[in-house]
Order: C-alpha cells, then sequence, then structure tokens
C-alpha cells in the first residue's frame, strides 16, 4: 500500500494532507525512522511501523482501544454538558477512515460520572457482538454505596428487582459485598442507569460506580484515568471466543 494511502486509512487527514506529511519529511518508517519523502512508494502493512511528527504507530487494519474513563466526561461525540471522551483520544483515532462515520466508536456508553473500562473501535461487527443484548457479554461494576449493605439486599439483587419502565425482572449474574459499601456485580444487560437503579430498588443509593471488567478482560492499575492502549490481537481474540453466538430462531 502507498504511503500516502496508509496514513489516510490511519486517520491523519486527507490524502492530499498526509501527502504533505511525507513530502514535508514528518514521516519515517520502521523502527529505524528510516526518512521517507516519496508519499507513493509501497509497504507491506501488516506489523508496519511509521512515525509521524515524532510519535509512533503501528498499522492496524482495525481499532481496538481500551480507555480508562475519568469521570466528567460524555460517552458522545456531541456532549450536552460534559467534554466528551473521544476528547481523551489522538486525532488520527477519532479520524480513521474517513467519511459520516469516522473513527473510533464507544462500544456501550458509560454515564458522565461513571469511570472505568471502556472499549473504543472502529469494527462494526465487534461493536455489535459486545453491545447486543442477544450475546449477554458480562460486564463488572465496583458500587461504593451511601448505606452499609445487607444480606437481604445482595439476595434480592440476584434473584431480581422490577425496574420502573419494566415489568420483567432484572438481576444481577453475580453479586457481593466486599465490603460494608463495596458492592461488586456482574450484568448482562446494559439498561439506562441499570445499576444505580437496581441499588435503589432494593433501598440503597450508588455514590461512586467504576466498571472494573468486561468479558473477562480487566482494567490493570497500570494504566490511569484519562489514558488509553491498544488491545491485543490475544484480547480481541479471547473478548470474541468468550461471547456466545446469537441462539438461531
Amino acid at each position: 500500500m502507498a504511503l500516502q494511502d496508509i496514513l489516510f486509512s490511519q486517520g491523519f487527514g486527507t490524502r492530499r494532507v498526509c501527502t504533505g506529511l511525507v513530502q514535508q519529511g514528518w514521516v519515517q518508517v520502521g523502527e529505524e525512522r528510516t526518512p521517507c519523502d516519496d508519499p507513493l512508494e509501497g509497504f507491506e502493512t501488516a506489523g508496519f511501523v511509521y512515525w509521524v511528527q515524532g510519535q509512533r504507530w503501528v498499522f492496524q487494519k482495525l481499532a481496538y482501544v481500551l480507555l480508562n474513563k475519568p469521570a466528567g466526561y460524555e460517552c458522545s461525540q456531541k456532549p450536552s454538558t460534559y467534554p466528551s471522551v473521544y476528547t481523551l483520544l489522538p486525532g488520527p483515532l477519532r479520524e480513521r477512515g474517513g467519511g459520516a462515520a469516522a473513527g473510533v466508536q464507544a462500544v456501550g456508553r458509560l454515564d458522565q460520572d461513571t469511570t472505568g473500562l471502556l472499549l473504543m473501535s472502529d469494527d462494526g461487527k465487534f461493536i455489535h457482538r459486545m453491545t447486543s443484548p442477544k450475546h449477554h457479554v458480562p460486564k463488572v461494576y465496583e458500587a461504593q454505596v451511601k448505606h452499609p449493605l445487607t444480606a437481604d439486599q445482595v439476595r434480592r439483587l440476584l434473584e431480581g428487582v422490577v425496574l420502573d419502565d419494566d415489568p420483567k425482572p432484572v438481576r444481577a449474574q453475580d453479586c457481593s459485598a466486599v465490603s460494608e459499601r463495596h458492592l461488586r456485580l456482574t450484568l448482562t444487560e446494559g439498561k439506562y442507569h441499570q445499576v444505580k437503579r437496581m441499588v435503589a430498588a432494593v433501598g440503597n443509593r450508588v455514590e461512586r460506580l467504576h466498571r472494573s471488567a468486561i468479558g473477562g478482560l480487566t482494567l490493570g492499575e497500570d494504566l490511569p484515568e484519562g489514558q488509553w492502549r491498544w488491545l491485543s490481537a490475544q484480547e480481541v481474540e479471547a473478548l470474541t471466543l468468550k461471547v456466545p453466538a446469537a441462539p438461531k430462531n
């Protein structure tokens, strides 16, 4: 693939802009950072390493990103009150592919005051597979609650509670009191404010909420709030394999 087309596919601007980056000497290739001033020079894309304005990148046919979301950010490209989580990503991730649906998209959403693991991708099939209620992807939440937890509250969350917009009870797949005011629960659905509403239904209140895991992928302590990293191929494969296929009608 021509170098200008590689840069374009990875979100570095229009082909004209990408051509200019190469011609002006802002692009080097390989770990040795070999200068390249020919935008039409071809390269194998698999594992291709390149540098743009001093920053190292590796070609990604599709992007799979893990973001440690801080509080005070909306999972929207057009936020209403708070800044967008997309502002925490570098420009190329926001512009990959060009067109109306450019860039990575949030795989589901977290409330503005909820922190933790947020997946982002430009792979539509992956996004659908991870967010579709048919696939029951487990998500683990750590909730700090206002009042001391009781065994009855945990039992009711496991057995199911009725929310005001759905007569069908919703329940936690797993639930435990880590400490007096620390509740850990696993959900396989994604209803609006679900954790907060479930906890309210059993007579308590969520004061802080953090998502610590999705489908077996855990947010490590080595990734600070507001920072992102690429998912490895093994992590993407493990996420996909652990999601059961939708049942056939």
